[in-house]
């Protein structure tokens, strides 16, 4: 079976991310200034390079895009594993502490594996 090769299409998000910039009525640099990410992020994403992950995050954040929607080759999941979106909203709380939000997603994640009915594919000590 061959092997599909994944991509992130850095100059359709960039294009859509120029549209919003457009709609929003500001430059480039405002945009930068915005997100908080250096100028120079924005134009080498201009020549095609990708951005660095925290860099994208913030992008996506502030322009409500969807860096799911810009990559071609994989088939898009119907919706986030309930494991995956625990984890999520227990590293979200701010009333808890990096290493007690740490914790209890490994408790949560322990007991999820000991209490569900059907065993997840990959589920093992190697996993984390």
């Amino acid at each position: 079976m061959a092997v599909q090769e994944s991509e992130f299409d850095v100059g359709r998000f960039y294009a859509a991310l120029e549209a919003t910039i457009q709609a929003r009525g500001i430059n480039w640099k405002q945009a930068a200034e915005a997100v908080g990410i250096h100028p120079s992020t924005l134009s080498r994403m201009a020549q095609g390079r990708r951005p660095d992950a925290t860099s994208l995050a913030l992008l996506a954040a502030w322009s409500g895009l969807n860096p799911a929607d810009f990559v071609s080759g994989i088939e898009p999941a119907a919706e986030a594993d309930p494991l995956a979106r625990i984890s999520a909203f227990v590293h979200a709380d701010p009333n808890l502490s990096t290493e007690a939000a740490r914790a209890l997603d490994q408790l949560i994640k322990a007991t999820y594996e000991r209490l569900a009915t059907r065993p997840r594919s990959g589920s093992g000590e190697g996993d984390r």
